[in-house]
C-alpha cells in the first residue's frame, strides 16, 4: 500500500484559542509578545492585526506605531504544544497515527483510511471543515510524503491533494522555505538567486552538499520520497474503565452495591499501582430494555480507597432505576489526580487541610447536599473586590497571597453589586437610610469611606467609596458610592457581614 500523509497547518493557533475563550477579541487586533535580547518581540498575531501590517517576529514597539488600538498580551510558554496535543488527540478518530509538528501543525498518516469518508477529498474536507467550525483557521494537504504535504499546506495555491508520485512536479514552483530549511540556509539561497525549488533541483548532490550541508539534502530527499521520514505518534491516555457483565439481570439495590464493590476492586487496584486517585467517576448501568442510567460522584482530593469511594457511590444507588434489570455495569474514572504517598508518623499533630479524613468527610457531605453547595475560596492579589477572591479547584491548592486583615471585608460578597436607594444628610456622608429589595433599613452606625480605585491596566471606570453600615436590627452591610458625590452618584450593596 502506498503511504499517504496529511499535513494540517493552524495559521493562528494561539490567537484562535484566545479568541474562542474571549469572543470580544475577534474584532480587535492583538498579539502575543515575549522578551528577546532586551526587546519585546511578537510571537503571534491575530488576523485583524496581520491585516494592519503586524506580523510575527516584529518588535512590539514597531507594531504599536502601525496600529493605535493594538492589544499586547504576554506569551504563554508551552501553550502551542498543549493545544497541538489536544487537537492531535481529537484527530485520532480519523487515523490511529497522528504526530505533533511544532510549532503550529499536525502530521497524519492516513494510509488506508480515506476510503471511509468517500475518498481523500471527502476525508480532507471533513477534517478541515470541523476544525474551522471549532474556531481554528486551518489549511491541510495530502501527499505521498510528509515534506510534500507540509509544503503544499503552507505554500500551495492550486490543489491540496497531490496525486501519488507527482510530488516533484508540485514542489518545483514552490519557494525554498517549503522544504522546512533553517533560516541561514534560506538566506544563502536567496542571495544566490534560488527563488524556487526548480532552480536547484537538478544540481548535482555533491555541489548542493558543499554549499548547503547534509541537512539540506535530507529535507529535499524526504520531500521527493527518496528518504524515509519517521514520526512519533501521539499515544492517547488509557481510559480508567472497568466493565462487569451480569449473567442474570440485576434488579435489587443490594445487587447494585455488590456490582459497585467488584468494579471498585479492579479500578482502585489499578489506580493505586499507578499512584493516582479518583477525582470524578461515572457509573453507567445498561438495562435489559436498551436504556442506560448513570450517576456520578466527585472527590475533593484524589482517592483510591475502595471503602471511601464505595460510600460515595452507595449514596447514589437510590437514584438508579433498574427497570426490568441491569445487564452491564461500567465504572469510569473521568478525572484522576496523582497521589503523593505520605510518610506515616507515630503521632499526629494538626494536619489541617492535608488530613485525608477531612477530604472524605467533605466528599460524603457533597454526596448528600450536592457538590455545588460546598466551596473553598482563596485570596487573589487584586484590590478590586470582585477580583480579590477565587474559587479553589481542590483542597491541595495553595494561595499565592495572604488574606487582607487591615480592612473589614464581608463574609458574603455578592458576585455583582446590587443597586439600592439611599438617603444621606450630605452627598459625601454615609447613608442614613437605604432600601434594598423593597425593605427599608435605618442606619444606626457607619464607618468609612474606604476608597477603592479601579485597576487602570485592566479596565476604565468610576472609583468606589465603601462604607460599613449597621442597621437598627444589628445587621451589617457593605455599601459603596460609585463615582464622586457631586456627579449624581449611584449607591450599591456589595456584601453582608456576620
Amino acid at each position: 500500500m502506498q503511504k499517504r500523509f496529511m499535513a494540517i497547518w493552524f495559521r493562528h493557533l494561539t490567537t484562535d484559542w484566545l479568541s474562542l475563550r474571549k469572543p470580544e477579541l475577534r474584532q480587535i487586533p492583538f498579539v502575543f509578545v515575549a522578551p528577546e535580547r532586551n526587546r519585546m518581540i511578537i510571537t503571534a498575531a491575530n488576523p485583524v492585526a496581520e491585516s494592519q501590517g503586524v506580523y510575527s517576529g516584529m518588535a512590539a514597539a514597531d507594531a504599536k506605531a502601525i496600529t493605535t488600538n493594538l492589544q499586547i498580551l504576554n506569551y504563554i510558554p508551552g501553550k502551542e504544544a498543549l493545544l497541538l496535543r489536544q487537537l492531535g488527540l481529537w484527530c485520532i478518530r480519523y487515523t490511529p497515527i497522528v504526530a505533533v509538528n511544532p510549532p503550529d501543525g499536525l502530521i497524519l498518516d492516513i494510509s488506508g483510511c480515506a476510503h471511509l469518508w468517500g475518498g481523500e477529498r471527502g476525508y480532507l474536507k471533513n477534517i478541515v471543515n470541523k476544525l474551522r467550525a471549532s474556531g481554528y483557521d486551518t489549511r491541510a494537504a495530502i501527499a505521498d510524503t510528509i515534506g510534500a504535504a507540509w509544503a503544499v499546506a503552507r505554500f500551495g495555491k492550486i490543489t491540496p491533494i497531490i496525486e501519488s508520485g507527482r510530488q516533484a512536479q508540485t514542489l518545483m514552483n514552490l519557494p525554498p522555505a517549503a522544504l522546512r530549511l533553517e533560516a541561514p540556509v534560506l538566506e544563502k539561497l536567496q542571495k544566490l538567486g534560488f527563488s524556487t525549488i526548480r532552480s536547484f533541483m537538478q544540481i548535482p548532490r555533491s555541489v548542493l552538499r558543499r554549499r548547503f550541508g547534509e541537512a539540506f539534502l535530507l529535507r529535499l530527499a524526504q520531500a521527493l520520497d527518496q528518504e524515509n521520514e519517521e514520526i512519533i505518534p501521539l499515544v492517547p491516555p488509557v481510559p480508567y474503565v472497568e466493565r462487569l457483565p451480569c449473567l442474570e439481570p440485576i434488579k435489587t439495590a443490594r445487587g447494585i452495591e455488590i456490582a459497585i464493590q467488584r468494579l471498585l476492586e479492579g479500578l482502585c487496584l489499578r489506580l493505586k499501582a499507578e499512584g493516582k486517585g479518583i477525582r470524578k467517576a461515572v457509573l453507567k448501568c445498561y438495562r435489559v430494555d436498551g436504556k442506560m442510567v448513570h450517576t456520578g460522584i466527585s472527590t475533593n482530593r484524589g482517592s483510591h480507597s475502595i471503602s471511601h469511594i464505595f460510600k460515595l457511590l452507595e449514596l447514589q444507588v437510590s437514584k438508579i432505576e433498574p427497570g426490568l434489570g441491569i445487564e452491564l455495569f461500567l465504572l469510569e474514572a473521568t478525572k484522576v489526580d496523582d497521589i503523593d504517598v505520605l510518610q506515616e508518623k507515630l503521632w499526629a499533630g494538626n494536619p489541617g487541610l492535608q488530613d485525608s479524613a477531612l477530604a472524605e468527610l467533605l466528599d460524603r457531605l457533597a454526596g448528600k447536599v450536592g457538590a455545588n453547595r460546598i466551596h473553598r475560596y482563596l485570596p487573589v492579589e487584586h484590590y478590586w473586590p470582585e477580583r480579590s477572591v477565587k474559587q479553589a479547584a481542590s483542597l491541595s491548592e495553595t494561595p499565592v497571597t495572604a488574606w487582607r486583615t487591615d480592612r473589614p471585608r464581608p463574609i458574603r460578597l455578592l458576585p455583582k453589586p446590587e443597586q439600592v436607594e439611599v438617603m444621606a444628610l450630605l452627598p459625601d456622608y454615609p447613608p442614613k437610610v437605604f432600601t434594598y429589595k423593597g425593605r427599608r433599613h435605618a442606619v444606626e452606625k457607619a464607618d468609612g469611606p474606604e476608597r477603592i480605585e479601579r485597576e487602570w491596566w485592566l479596565e476604565k471606570g468610576e472609583h468606589r467609596d465603601y462604607y460599613v453600615v449597621e442597621d437598627s436590627d444589628g445587621n451589617r452591610y457593605w455599601l459603596f458610592r460609585s463615582g464622586h458625590y457631586d456627579a449624581a452618584p449611584q449607591w450599591y450593596l456589595h456584601g453582608f457581614f456576620a
